[in-house]
Order: structure tokens, then C-alpha cells, then sequence
């Protein structure tokens, strides 16, 4: 593996309740509507997350299914998913969301991550290159999509 960063974050304080923003992280169906990358297509309605084990399925803007694994999960404060192409082995990245009660009520610290440091070198070149071109600036997009879903809500 290179000596390359393989994790990139993002944060922002966010004028709603853990538990309101929490609910359109964890509803794959809702998740389109924020994304700032415009990388989620759609998800079908009555998957909504609720413990590790799970799986989501979510299509792709540019065509494909990803089978999302839950490998974290504490209600309405963390979530983490691993993608896998349907029926396969997991990629080896992680996308996570984390929230904390902000100072005052009604406000909330969200962070989005990204750990690619499982990905192996190995993997096909076009993942790779998307694990290098996905930056703090996207994971911010989304989370500023994010907080404008909330904060209207």
C-alpha cells in the first residue's frame, strides 16, 4: 500500500436535532435528495437502517447497484457503511457519518468521512481513482446539502 492519506472529513454545525438529521442518513430512500455529489440515484422506500448487520441497496447515478454493509451503528449518533457490488465481497472503503449534541439545543456537529484505507492496490483502476478524486470539499458538499434538507424540515 502507498504512503498516501486514504481518509478525508468533513464537519459543520447543523440547526437541528440529532435525531431529524440522523433520520436522512439513515433512510437510504431519502439520501438522493441531499447528496451533494450527485452519485445516488434512488433507493427503495422500507430500508431504513436500524443496527450493524444490515444492508442497503442504493442505485448509482451512473448506472449499477451498490449493496451497502452497516458495519457501525448507534441510533441517532453514528452510522458506517461498507459498499460491495451485489452478492460480492465489500470494496474496502468506508463512508461514516458521526453527530454530537452542539453546545446549544437544537444545534448539531455532523461529520462525514471517508476511509479508503482498506481499498487495495489491487482493485480495479477506475475505483482507485475515484478513492483519490473523492475530497473534503465533496464530503462538504453533501454535508451542506444535508443541512439545508434539515434546517427546512
Amino acid at each position: 500500500m502507498s504512503d498516501e492519506t486514504r481518509f478525508v472529513s468533513a464537519e459543520r454545525l447543523v440547526r437541528a436535532a440529532p435525531e431529524a438529521i440522523f433520520e436522512l442518513i439513515a433512510d437510504p430512500a431519502l439520501q438522493p435528495g441531499w447528496d451533494g455529489n450527485d452519485n445516488l440515484a434512488e433507493a427503495a422506500p422500507g430500508q431504513r437502517v436500524t443496527g450493524v448487520g444490515q444492508a442497503f441497496v442504493m442505485e448509482l447515478t451512473v448506472g449499477g447497484t451498490r449493496e451497502n454493509h452497516v458495519v457501525e451503528f448507534e441510533e441517532g449518533r453514528r452510522i458506517a457503511w461498507k459498499p460491495a457490488y451485489p452478492g460480492e465481497e465489500l470494496l474496502g472503503h468506508l463512508w461514516r457519518w458521526e453527530l454530537e449534541p452542539g453546545a446549544e439545543p437544537g444545534v448539531t456537529l455532523v461529520r462525514h468521512s471517508y476511509d479508503w484505507s482498506g481499498l487495495p492496490d489491487t482493485a480495479e483502476p477506475k475505483r482507485l481513482a475515484r478513492a483519490r478524486a473523492t475530497t473534503a470539499e465533496m464530503l462538504g458538499a453533501s454535508l451542506g446539502r444535508l443541512a439545508a434538507a434539515a434546517e427546512a424540515a
